[in-house]
């Protein structure tokens, strides 16, 4: 009990408590925006829920901080079984989301649904960065470029065949090209890597992009396809009617013409960001960016504090994550991108997304108590 006690003070002292403090603070705004959308229907569960995972993320970031993340890396053949032995489990636990896609475990004895992509993203991070730290002296060398390349396939292939799920894929897609810029990565393989996929493009769309998808994409450039906004566009439509109806300061929390009778779609899930903006308006929509711009921005100075490349990556990685769905989650709310079913960290509702956050966090702050030195790191990206 002394050890525990020692070890829970030195993790307070050491850990990056100004991280936890901001996840806290985003989870809590997400908590009272989960409760004034969700409140038309008369249920406390998704507040309930959400406030569990909460509380269950912050021992999770305790937990993390105080564990070495270089004993996880140092077993990435067995984090590739793992991965590919929980997304294979969708072919026979799956369950279909509100979006179609077959993402979603349920099992019984949990109150809320597992995404096992959620977990993926982190083990497919650590995954690469230990992969790029054994070959970073020859980090541009086919074999590395190769090995990188087979892990991001791989990956994209069992989400997009075993669950459909697009928007998902396109998460390690991006992934695997920030960190593999930053982990120095000759830019000749990008030319080559973004010809190839020029080549494919127009036989991933015949062949891979369902029919639903193509009109979503296409009516966004085309009006024509959807000309009463009742189709493809409805969802879009209704996310920026919301965000005009709350103007600069909102409508009130716990008020709005779409989310007081649950009228905006996935109102507390994907488009948590149009009910804050009809809400709270255009200030409450800064806010919560403000907070997870402050959680993205925190989580680079901790990797570029850090003299490890491996730890280096994993940080970058981990606040690309995070960006890659602050961007798309907010796009498809402002009409910018098509309708992709990706969470608002620490905002949207869902036991799963929080939790798999806070244990990047928890990542992250196990990585700032340890600044170890790693001399053999020093790497000059070539030109």
């Amino acid at each position: 009990m002394r050890k525990f006690g020692a070890k829970l003070l030195e993790v307070l002292r050491k850990g990056d408590m100004v991280l936890l403090a901001l996840c806290v603070l985003t989870s809590v705004f997400g908590i009272v925006m989960v409760a004034a959308s969700t409140a038309y229907d008369g249920s406390s569960r998704y507040v309930i829920i959400q406030t569990g995972a909460l509380i269950t993320g912050i021992l999770l970031y305790l937990a993390l901080t105080a564990f070495d993340i270089d004993i996880l890396a140092g077993q990435r053949t067995l984090l590739f079984l793992f991965n590919t032995a929980f997304l294979a489990m969708l072919l026979v636990w799956g369950v279909e989301g509100t979006s179609g896609n077959k993402s979603w475990l349920h099992f019984p004895f949990l109150p809320f649904n597992i995404q096992p992509a959620e977990v993926c993203k982190i083990t497919y991070i650590i995954i690469l960065a230990k992969t790029m730290s054994l070959n970073r002296n020859r980090i541009s060398s086919l074999r590395s470029v190769g090995t990188l390349t087979f892990h991001m396939l791989w990956i994209v292939a069992l989400i997009v065949v075993i669950s459909h799920d697009t928007g998902v894929a396109l998460i390690f897609m991006f992934l695997f090209v920030v960190m593999a810029y930053v982990g120095g990565v000759s830019g000749w393989w990008f030319l080559g890597g973004a010809g190839a996929v020029a080549a494919v493009s127009p036989y991933l769309w015949k062949y891979f992009i369902r029919d639903d998808q193509k009109q979503r994409i296409l009516a966004l450039i085309d009006p024509s396809i959807d000309p009463d906004g009742l189709g493809v566009l409805w969802q879009t439509n209704k996310s920026l009617e919301a965000l005009r109806n709350g103007g600069l300061t909102g409508q009130g929390l716990f008020h709005g013409d779409l989310t007081s009778i649950g009228y905006l779609p996935a109102q507390h899930t994907d488009s948590i960001f149009s009910s804050i903006g009809e809400q709270l308006g255009m200030l409450g929509c800064l806010a919560a960016l403000f907070l997870l711009l402050a959680i993205v921005l925190r989580c680079i100075q901790v990797g570029m504090k850090s003299p490890d490349y491996m730890n280096r990556l994993i940080c970058i990685g981990i606040a690309s994550m995070l960006l890659f769905q602050i961007l798309i989650n907010v796009g498809v709310c402002l009409g910018l991108f098509p309708v992709v079913g990706l969470a608002l960290p620490f905002l949207s509702y869902g036991g799963s997304s929080i939790l798999t956050s806070f244990l990047a966090m928890g990542i992250v702050s196990g990585i700032k108590m340890r600044p170890a030195p790693d001399m053999s790191a020093h790497y000059i990206r070539p030109y």
